[in-house]
């Protein structure tokens, strides 16, 4: 029975990864915060003292967890699965400045993962997963939902044509699961989008669907949301890519380890 140390147990993904590994494996959740039976520790305290393991899950900060693989000695480490985000690529010439940070962090992160992996004869996997939905806790679409349920209206930008294919947090957790002993999978990147691709706002409309009874959708000119930009905190980023495909290749996840995500739910963008 191999050691899994999983960072970012209580995210969106970990809380789906958990009870998938814990039948065949000796699961170590790490939170900042006390839980019985976790580890309590900081993945940026150069103090904390691990346990070994021989497989990590990352499924938090990346360039936190590049920076603590770095410094960790473990010995036994012999798996990595670790998620970026489409950002690193999507992001990379946005017009906003801390947008292409992003990226550019999350790509130097990557690449310290894998350079740092290979010089210890680490097998590890790196995926890239689109708009990630399915705990109530993303940033994006769970914040729309409960907008929507407590205004009973949601703006839909009008002409947003962009591409988007969200994905389940559970669906990230399987390919977790699929990969770790599949070596076909050692040592390469995979874009991971779920198995929907929409209209940005008509992926706005479907939200509609998270929330019970009536909700007024909005239709709000790119033009307009322009003018609203500022005072509603909406960056500039964001409104440049309305209008832009933001989706991922399932291609060699599907061929190589069965990767198959469920159509978008929104139903699911707030568990009950």
């Amino acid at each position: 029975m191999s050691t899994i140390l999983v960072f970012g147990a209580s995210g969106a993904i970990g809380r789906f990864v958990l009870p998938l590994f814990a039948p065949d494996h000796r699961v170590l959740p790490v939170s900042r915060q006390a839980r019985p039976g976790w580890i309590c520790a900081d993945l940026n305290d150069p103090a904390a003292i691990w346990p070994d393991a021989e497989i990590v899950l990352s499924l938090g900060p990346l360039d936190a967890f590049a920076d603590w693989l770095e410094r960790s000695p473990a010995a036994a480490l012999r798996r990595i699965v670790a998620m970026s985000s489409m950002s690193a690529q999507t992001k990379q010439d946005s017009p906003d400045p801390a947008e292409r940070a992003l990226a550019q962090r999350l790509r130097g992160a990557e690449a310290r993962v894998r350079e740092i992996a290979d010089r210890r004869a680490i097998a590890w996997t790196i995926f890239r997963p689109t708009l990630i939905y399915g705990a109530g806790i993303d940033k994006t679409l769970a914040p729309l939902a409960r907008f929507a349920r407590r205004w009973r209206v949601l703006p839909v930008p009008f002409g947003a044509s962009g591409l988007r294919q969200p994905v389940h947090a559970a669906d990230l957790a399987a390919a977790c699961h699929a990969v770790i002993s599949q070596p076909v999978t050692f040592g390469k990147d995979y874009e991971l989008g779920g198995g929907e691709r929409l209209r940005f706002d008509a992926m706005l409309r479907r939200v509609r669907e998270a929330v019970p009874g009536f909700v007024l959708p909005l239709p709000i000119p790119l033009t307009g949301l322009h003018l609203l930009a500022r005072p509603a905190r909406i960056a500039p980023g964001a409104l440049a890519r309305l209008r832009i495909d933001l989706i991922a290749v399932n291609a060699d996840a599907i061929r190589e380890f069965d990767y198959s995500p469920r159509p978008f739910r929104a139903g699911e963008i707030l568990p009950q």
